[in-house]
């Protein structure tokens, strides 16, 4: 008895038993805010992007856990319908579907639109999840820096243009996955397209800014319409999306170092999804718009994302280069 004591009090078993359970319990807590209210979202149409993984996979199985005719607007096929299946199975809901869409071409979010409207004459929540980061500069294929292009530009056009289905459903939500980032990121108005320069970072930041300004400015022209649009941090979640930073391409690094100690540290995409479907669904927001959430909760947002002669230089800027319809 008293070795077996022995053995329990020794160094070899105290400290990473101590250290497992600190970093047990720091991650729940890092968790966050959790949505628990129950609702019906029978007979709600919504589409989510960037939908076949993470974050954007959770949510759907929460929407379609809960009734709602759910679109997935994704670019690879093959994965959308792996988990389109996955989540019929799960949920015992029918009413998921897949339509392609490559936010990194306008053409595609055009024909996304004109196959979708061709399905439904209705749309009541909209969620812009997907998103991208790139390390090195590339190009959509019309010409713009792939982050600002995928995270702001393509989900600008995909809005406009499904505006008049949110109206007529209305009351309708459009949901912008933004990030924390923003808040150190700054519009390069004489660069904005990083064609002098280019910086990953910078340019994520940038993306990301850039759609809080979109959600506020749009969600002033879309007064009294009956759409609300809001923006959120979803928290630093274990996605996909991490594989893409630099530090990350090393899978030894990534792996063997990074992940361990980041792991307690980050957010399941269950948990990360929880501030989407709380912005999309609360019956608590009905009339709430132009807002920043994080953790269940509005958040402010960076000073420079209310510089409005910066805000109206995005709008413009968006609307030259995507040929969006103007909205007023």
């Amino acid at each position: 008895m008293c070795i077996f004591i022995d053995c329990l009090l020794s160094p070899f078993i105290i400290w990473p038993t101590a250290i497992g359970l600190a970093g047990y319990f720091i991650r729940q807590y890092m968790q966050g805010g959790q949505f628990t209210e129950e609702t019906d979202e029978t007979g709600k149409v919504v589409i989510v992007t960037g939908a076949n993984a993470g974050i954007g996979k959770e949510t759907i199985l929460e929407l379609a856990r809960r009734g709602a005719t759910v679109y997935m607007a994704c670019r690879d096929k093959s994965r959308a319908e792996e988990a389109r299946k996955e989540i019929i199975k799960v949920t015992g809901n029918q009413k998921i579907y897949f339509l392609h869409l490559d936010l990194s071409s306008l053409a595609s979010v055009r024909k996304f639109v004109a196959d979708f409207k061709a399905e439904q004459n209705q749309l009541h929540i909209l969620i812009n999840n997907a998103g991208t980061f790139s390390g090195t500069r590339r190009l959509t294929k019309d010409g713009f820096e792939m982050q600002l292009g995928v995270n702001h530009l393509g989900h600008f056009l995909l809005t406009i243009l499904l505006l008049d289905l949110l109206k007529k459903s209305s009351p309708s939500r459009i949901v912008n996955v933004s990030s924390i980032a923003h808040t150190i990121g700054k519009i390069n108005v004489d660069d904005l397209n990083s064609e002098k320069s280019y910086d990953g970072g910078a340019a994520y930041y940038q993306s990301k800014l850039a759609i809080v300004m979109f959600t506020r400015e749009l969600a002033k022209r879309l007064a009294g319409t009956g759409v609300t649009v809001n923006s959120l941090h979803p928290g630093v979640v274990d996605t996909e999306i991490l594989a893409n930073y630099n530090v990350a391409q090393n899978r030894l690094i990534r792996y063997n170092v990074i992940k361990p100690i980041l792991w307690p540290f980050l957010k399941t995409p269950k948990s990360g999804a929880q501030t989407t479907i709380y912005a999309a669904i609360d019956p608590g927001l009905n009339d709430v718009t132009g807002q920043y959430f994080s953790d269940c909760k509005p958040k402010e947002v960076a000073k420079l994302a209310k510089d409005e002669k910066v805000i109206q230089f995005v709008w413009q800027e968006s609307e030259k280069w995507t040929g969006a319809p103007k909205v007023i």
